[in-house]
């Protein structure tokens, strides 16, 4: 199930953090079929974005920092992005 795969990252936010809290997103992607464009816009708004390509330009890590109210916003965030094809989770 698919939802058993952020079982542990839920667990270990809800343990260990106190809410709201500023929370760093960290996805690796291809650079191609707009994987960047889908990641960003299910990241959160409020959120400051960066990223950076590696020296050939086929991959993109983006890293985005927000204040999230929830472990359940997290992890679905996460799951959204996760579902992309390609995409690393870190």
């Amino acid at each position: 199930m698919e939802r058993d795969k952020y079982k542990n990252l839920r667990y270990q936010l809800m343990e260990s953090e106190t809410w709201p809290l500023e929370y760093m997103f960290k996805f690796i992607t291809p650079n191609k079929d707009g994987n960047v464009e889908q990641i960003k816009a299910l990241l959160p708004e409020h959120g400051k974005i960066s990223y950076k390509h590696t020296s050939n330009l086929t991959h993109v890590a983006i890293t985005c920092v927000a204040t999230m109210q929830n472990a359940d916003e997290i992890v679905e965030v996460t799951e959204k992005v996760g579902q992309i094809e390609g995409v690393i989770v870190l």
